[in-house]
């Protein structure tokens, strides 16, 4: 179903630029993967740029990004021809529109709850009449390889608003949430979502409650025509989530290199 919305939105856009790479996979339905960085460095964006995602969530949650990393960040991957999407540590005004004038091509926010939280995110996120974000930045357009006047004139249409259901409260108010105009997808924080409804993480992954709540999630975005996203652990878990999934994340940064040499280490060692 596509989304009913009175403006033009990311799921809607006709606005064709090559740079936006993860709004170019989306609308093809191309199934783009993305990962998360959580470690405050220019070359270590560049070396997850380069792996080969279309996109990365720089962390700002829980990841060690400082305001000057995150501006680094998203310069380092959009320059690469990669999106950078911001998780930002919350849903203030202020934090949303020092998020999206670094340039990233879109925002994450975490434990969202209701529809009211929803729709005020999505006014900050949005230039007058849509919404009250403030311009007065050269860094946005350079992100999208525009002019200013460009960039102000397609802005609320390309930028990717990402809500993350995470909590009981946004599981059972997920319909609304996903009725919001200008919400362009429902991301599912699969560990803090089983910590709030089982009292434990990581989930196994069977239990009832928790794949009713997935279930639930992915009903409301494909109800109100949003694309719906996940994290995952791995790739193979990632091939999996294809059939239900318009998008994924890949784990993080930091995982991926202990990962990597705790494996690597285990094998040296038998």
């Amino acid at each position: 179903m596509s989304a009913q919305t009175t403006w033009p939105t990311a799921l809607t856009t006709k606005v064709e630029n090559p740079r936006l790479r993860l709004l170019n996979g989306l609308q093809a339905g191309s199934y783009p993967l993305l990962t998360f960085l959580a470690i405050p460095s220019v070359r270590q964006a560049q070396v997850v740029a380069l792996s080969g995602f279309d996109g990365i969530i720089i962390d700002c949650e829980h990841g060690h990004i400082g305001d000057e990393a995150m501006h680094n960040s998203v310069a380092a991957i959009s320059a690469l021809g990669v999106s950078p999407i911001i998780r930002i540590r919350g849903p203030a005004h202020d934090i949303i529109k020092r998020a999206l004038d670094t340039g990233a091509h879109g925002i994450m926010v975490p434990q969202i709850n209701t529809a009211d939280e929803a729709a005020q995110i999505v006014a900050s996120s949005k230039f007058p009449p849509q919404g009250v974000r403030g311009q007065g930045s050269a860094f946005p357009a350079i992100g999208h390889g525009l002019t200013t006047p460009q960039y102000m004139k397609t802005a609320n249409e390309t930028l990717i608003t990402m809500i993350q259901i995470e909590t009981r409260a946004g599981v059972d108010n997920v319909d609304a949430i996903a009725a919001v105009e200008g919400v362009d997808m429902l991301f599912i924080g699969p560990n803090d979502l089983a910590q709030s409804l089982l009292g434990y993480t990581p989930a196994r992954g069977d239990e009832p409650e928790f794949v009713s709540a997935l279930d639930k999630i992915v009903a409301a975005g494909r109800k109100h025509g949003k694309w719906v996203g996940r994290m995952v652990n791995n790739g193979t878990v990632a091939k999996e989530a294809k059939a239900k999934f318009d998008m994924v994340a890949i784990t993080g940064d930091t995982k991926a290199i202990q990962n990597w040499y705790m494996a690597e280490i285990d094998v040296a060692k038998s």
